[in-house]
């Protein structure tokens, strides 16, 4: 007979702390998520594969000119991650690792699509531990069929009246096209 092993009861999700002997693993996905794309959904979902509750954080960066504002990104997030309750959508301003020691999260998420992604990546996750010695960093690849899939790509796609299908939630499809129809609308 095969000794058990921990395991949750729901399969592909991370065994339950109480199972492992160990405290809850909290895990941080921190991004702009401007729009949240499947290759995002991809990764939220993945992480729970090995942490107990996911905080989804989107960054309010005072340097970048969103599409989208703070609340619809949240929003958009929480009609993709459906009522899932180790998922808490929350949005930060400031350094990762301030939020990371507020909320107790001990991994930090990142998604390295290319090559070209882990240069940066891996100068941010120097600093951070630099910073905050208590939080890891874990690189996650995209599944093969959203490798290519990037929130610039998509609004540049969208933008143009291209089918941005497959690449993101319908919710999401539908407020870029009214969105960008808006914008195009105020410029005539």
């Amino acid at each position: 007979m095969k000794p058990s092993s921990p395991s949750s009861s729901v399969p592909g999700s991370a065994a339950s702390a109480s199972d492992a002997g160990r405290a809850p693993l909290l895990a941080l996905y921190a991004g702009s998520f401007d729009p949240i794309t499947n290759g995002h959904d991809d990764l939220i979902r993945r992480t729970l594969t090995f942490a107990d509750r996911l905080i989804v954080a989107v960054a309010n960066n005072v340097n970048k000119q969103p599409l989208f504002s703070v609340d619809e990104r949240m929003q958009f997030i929480r009609e993709v991650v459906g009522d899932d309750a180790r998922i808490e959508i929350r949005s930060f301003s400031g350094l990762l690792v301030d939020f990371a020691r507020e909320t107790g999260a001990r991994v930090n998420v990142r998604g390295l699509r290319a090559v070209s992604d882990f240069e940066y990546e891996f100068q941010i996750a120097l600093m951070n531990r630099h910073l905050y010695p208590d939080l890891e960093t874990v690189f996650m690849t995209p599944s093969l069929g959203t490798t290519y899939i990037s929130s610039s790509m998509v609004r540049e796609v969208s933008r143009f009246g291209g089918d941005v299908t497959g690449l993101v939630h319908p919710v999401v499809a539908r407020a870029l096209q009214e969105r960008y129809a808006a914008l195009q609308g105020g410029l005539s």
